[in-house]
């Protein structure tokens, strides 16, 4: 009986959530935006590349001083210019109108600024006479290069390949890094996006003031492990709801986007750090959820409750801002406290593990902590859930709640004693 409480629980939590509009609503909402955000990145670097590209490319009549001999009178001419031997005419030249622009090389440019003078063409346009005034001058500087590689280093296209070695073979780089970041970013989308509803899986039936009828057919333990489990199911749906638009982002569409080409065959997928990882995901959501359902059971409402799912937010948050600490001083005392703290210690933890700087002794008592305390969170949610169900106006103490078995356990004692 016991168990077919437990599947019903799990089958009914789980339908009735994916069958609603609201849960769809937000967790697509994430995936369209990723869509549009995408495409308007798409849009903005296609105009801004074509706007820069148009600028370097204008062509317009424009006076220019050359102390640096670095311009080429043939292309300064197909550029559109005309060199003159007094600033102070190209200057004045501008300011009447007597010509669009007016450039001043200095004798060292790369020690000086390039001056440039130019009618005002708008915020925007004006910039065009200091991307032709560099385009010029990079051209007229590649022009008295005669080797072909001297011209690529110059202009920055030459590729390098880093390899490095640990312990006498080849040391992955961030190929062994991304595949253990995936359980940092699963963990932070499920808690961030499906923390609201383990906070409401317990509050919904004291809302509905059902929670005495379903106590009398169904055993507590197994109705809180039983949302427990369809959570968890339901967070492996969000996960693929939201990673099909990057995938189809990264495969299709990397090049507009501007993403790093990742060479997927070459990423290494380290047993430790796979095993580690997935168990500090496992136990982190367990501590949250159960957490999150004893906040449900305690508080009358949604609306109490919600200043303490802020606060488990921000324990999910801070370990992000300190995440620079934990990859370049993963033994500093901010990052080690952190670590250990049971509510910062998953996002803190999965960042070490993906870096590398998780020794696998620290791994194994932070997971050991984990799963402890989920259990221990559990049991204290039953208790707060079984003695709180009928608090519906209320917050259920905590204190009266656990101090019960002390008050029934003294009699016993004392009979035995007798």
């Amino acid at each position: 009986m016991a168990r077919h409480n437990l599947s019903t629980v799990i089958s009914f939590e789980f339908r009735r959530t994916i069958t609603k509009r609201r849960f769809w609503a937000i967790t697509l909402i994430i995936p369209i935006l990723v869509f549009g955000l995408g495409g308007l990145i798409i849009a903005s670097n296609v105009s801004t590349a074509n706007t820069a590209d148009q600028q370097k490319n204008s062509r317009f009549e424009f006076l220019y001083t050359d102390d640096s001999g670095l311009i080429d009178a043939t292309i300064a001419k197909e550029y559109g210019g005309t060199r003159i031997t007094s600033e102070a005419e190209g200057v004045e030249e501008v300011q009447i109108g007597g010509t669009p622009a007016y450039f001043a090389y200095p004798a060292d440019p790369a020690k000086q600024t390039v001056r440039v003078y130019g009618e005002d063409s708008g915020v925007f346009q004006n910039s065009k006479y200091s991307a032709v005034a560099e385009s010029l001058l990079s051209a007229s500087v590649e022009q008295k290069l005669d080797s072909p590689t001297d011209v690529a280093v110059l202009r920055g296209d030459v590729k390098t390949s880093t390899t490095t070695f640990a312990d006498g073979k080849r040391a992955p780089g961030f190929e062994a890094i991304l595949p253990a970041l995936v359980f940092l970013a699963a963990f932070f989308i499920v808690i961030v996006f499906l923390g609201n509803q383990m906070l409401n899986s317990t509050l919904e039936e004291k809302e509905n003031r059902v929670t005495e009828m379903i106590l009398t057919t169904i055993n507590p333990t197994n109705l809180l492990l039983g949302k427990v489990i369809s959570l968890f199911a339901i967070g492996i749906i969000q996960l693929a709801v939201f990673a099909l638009p990057m995938l189809i982002g990264y495969l299709f569409f990397r090049d507009q986007l501007q993403l790093p080409n990742f060479d997927l065959s070459g990423l290494v997928f380290d047993p430790q750090k796979m095993i580690v990882g997935a168990l500090i995901l496992i136990g982190g959501f367990a501590l949250f959820t159960g957490t999150l359902v004893a906040v449900g059971a305690v508080m009358p409402t949604a609306k109490d409750a919600a200043p303490v799912f802020s606060v488990v937010i921000f324990a999910v948050v801070i370990p992000l801002y300190a995440s620079g600490f934990a990859i370049s001083s993963p033994n500093s005392p901010i990052v080690q406290l952190l670590a250990y703290f049971p509510y910062t210690a998953p996002i803190t933890a999965l960042i070490l593990n993906a870096f590398g700087s998780l020794p696998l002794w620290q791994a194994i008592i932070i997971i050991v902590e984990l799963f402890v305390l989920s259990v221990v969170v559990l049991r204290i949610a039953v208790r707060l859930f079984r003695y709180g169900s009928i608090e519906y106006s209320s917050k259920v103490r905590i204190r009266d709640v656990l101090g019960r078995r002390t008050e029934r356990a003294e009699p016993t004692r004392s009979a035995g004693g007798a």
